[in-house]
C-alpha cells in the first residue's frame, strides 16, 4: 500500500475503488474456479440473489464496478461511463472492470483539482440529489460501492463459495480451516 496524501479527493476515491477492484477481479477468477470445481452454471450462480427483491450477482458485481466510475469522473470534471455490459457474464464483468480500472488510471489529482464542480447533481433511486464533491464522495458514493461489493461477497457465501475476510479485503489472513 503506498502512503497516502493529504485527503484530497482523489485519494480518498481512485485509490480506494482501484484496490477493492482489484479484490473484485480476484473474487471473479476465485468464482470462475469455484464454478469449474463444483461443476455449476455460470448463469445460475450469476442469477443468485439474497432476496427475491434484490439485484442477482451479476447485476450487484456489475453495479460495484459502474460506481467506480460514476464516482470518479464527475468529482473530475468528467462525464460518467460505466462501461455497463449489454448481457450478464463472468466475461463481460472482466471487461467491464478491467476498462473501468484503466479509466480510473487515466484520472490525475489535477483533474479532480481543476474540474471537479461545486456541487454534484445525480439520482439515488427516484430521489434527486446536489450534493457537495466532499458529501457525494464519502456520504453516498463509496457506501453504494462498498453496499454492493458485500453483497457480492454475501451471495457468493450463501451460493457455496469458501471465502473469508481476506477476499473482501485483502490484508486478513486465516489459516485454511478455520472459522469462528
Amino acid at each position: 500500500m503506498t502512503d497516502l496524501k493529504p485527503n484530497t479527493l482523489y485519494q480518498l476515491s481512485v485509490p480506494v475503488f482501484s484496490r477493492y477492484l482489484h479484490q473484485l477481479d480476484k473474487l471473479l477468477s476465485d468464482m470462475q474456479l469455484f464454478v469449474q470445481q463444483k461443476g455449476l452454471s455460470e448463469a445460475d450462480l450469476l442469477a443468485a440473489k439474497l432476496a427475491e427483491d434484490m439485484f442477482p450477482l451479476g447485476q450487484q458485481i456489475s453495479t460495484a464496478i459502474g460506481f467506480s466510475l460514476r464516482t470518479c469522473l464527475p468529482l473530475a470534471g468528467k462525464n460518467i461511463d460505466t462501461f455497463s455490459p449489454d448481457s450478464i457474464s463472468t466475461a463481460s464483468l472482466q471487461l467491464q472492470l478491467q476498462r473501468s480500472l484503466k479509466c480510473l488510471q487515466l484520472l490525475s489529482e489535477e483533474q479532480f483539482e481543476q474540474g471537479c464542480p461545486a456541487k454534484i447533481v445525480t439520482q439515488a433511486g427516484f430521489a434527486d440529489l446536489s450534493l457537495s464533491p466532499s458529501e457525494y464522495l464519502q456520504q453516498y458514493m463509496l457506501p453504494n460501492f462498498f453496499f454492493h461489493y458485500a453483497m457480492t461477497y454475501a451471495i457468493l457465501r450463501q451460493q457455496g463459495m469458501p471465502l473469508s475476510k481476506q477476499n473482501f479485503d485483502g490484508y486478513h489472513q486465516y489459516p485454511k480451516g478455520f472459522s469462528f
